[in-house]
């Protein structure tokens, strides 16, 4: 085993289970249950879900967040539409062109809007369809929440998206692989930047969130929820075993525990922010809003930190920044030790 040493930085994905979630599946696993989500722990987790959102929604646990786009999205789309969405999310940049791998036929509209979140008047324009029938006919646009870039839309600017939606006739899809660090950025509640403004069908994140594994899927729209059970044993992502999907929501949305490792995550995010701003050299590159710190490194700094073994992701969205990630477990010493070092390696570059 490798020794342990200090959180990196590279991926909220690489955090482990919280306790809760821990303890979770451990309860769960104390029993003999029926399989495909006739259980108690599903059922207990489905109702934890509509009590969060304040609504009456369909909500379905599947294996991953790509899984929970495409399938989201496969919902909303017949074979000759298109999805509008931004330039860097995840759904365009980072899933290996499952959308159409899931959604035959289905496209991506990929939009170059400000700090990774699309705008009302750019929804508009990427509506349009100079070629009439021979074109693929916009049918959906996709959010993400927060976004690739480390911003977080708030209520008024998805109301205004989702306003425009609504007159073009487009259902409103939300990746919200980090919701829970929006939710604690912003302090409202998670009906408030959804259903309330406009969404129809959310991608709810867990697993950088303190899970294991499993996102959730909420239709807000339950027409929209037709046959998704269906979608989701074709597409392999239907668990026989699914309490072990359900039980870690348990185990994060009672006591609000999702909520606490968010902010937790987006607390050490500011503290780097604060630490890099002292550093001679180093800039912010886009606001930092949730669990991400977008800096730009000097190249020399940036290669020597990595050669001494820490992790991130390097030349991320424009203008090649650094991306630093906090999670649920991150610690202002893991901070230090980073910028410790980081320091040193300016003061030789």
């Amino acid at each position: 085993m490798t020794p342990a040493g200090p959180r990196h930085f590279a991926s909220d994905n690489n955090a482990g289970m919280c306790p809760e979630v821990l303890a979770a599946l451990a309860e769960a696993n104390a029993h003999h249950l029926p399989g495909y989500g006739d259980d108690p722990w599903t059922r207990r987790a489905e109702k934890l879900v509509r009590e969060t959102f304040e609504t009456d929604c369909d909500v379905f646990f599947v294996f991953n967040g790509t899984a929970a786009n495409c399938l989201s999205l496969w919902s909303l789309c017949e074979p000759f539409h298109r999805v509008i969405c931004h330039q860097f999310s995840h759904i365009q940049t980072d899933e290996c062109g499952a959308p159409g791998f899931f959604m035959h036929g289905v496209t991506l509209h990929p939009l170059d809007t400000p700090e990774g979140k699309l705008t009302p008047d750019a929804v508009r324009e990427g509506s349009r369809t100079p070629h009439g029938f021979h074109g693929s006919e916009p049918r959906a646009v996709s959010l993400t929440q927060t976004t690739e870039l480390g911003t977080v839309y708030t209520p008024d600017e998805v109301r205004a998206i989702a306003a425009v939606a609504r007159e073009l006739k487009l259902s409103v899809h939300m990746d919200g692989a980090r919701f829970a660090n929006a939710v604690a950025t912003l302090g409202a509640s998670p009906a408030d930047i959804t259903w309330r403004v406009g969404v129809d069908v959310l991608s709810l994140g867990g697993t950088k969130n303190g899970a294991a594994f499993g996102e959730a899927v909420v239709f807000f729209d339950r027409a929209r929820a037709d046959n998704f059970r269906r979608r989701c044993k074709q597409s392999g992502q239907l668990a026989s075993k699914m309490r072990f999907l359900s039980a870690q929501w348990v185990g994060l949305l009672e006591n609000g525990v999702w909520l606490r490792n968010a902010s937790a995550a987006n607390r050490v995010a500011a503290y780097l922010e604060g630490r890099l701003a002292e550093l001679p050299g180093v800039n912010v590159a886009f606001p930092r809003q949730a669990n991400a710190v977008f800096a730009l490194l000097p190249a020399a700094a940036a290669e020597a930190v990595a050669a001494r073994g820490w992790r991130f992701y390097n030349d991320v969205g424009p203008g090649g920044a650094a991306r630093l990630m906090c999670s649920w477990d991150s610690t202002e010493a893991d901070v230090d030790a980073f910028v410790g070092d980081l320091a040193a390696a300016l003061d030789h570059a």
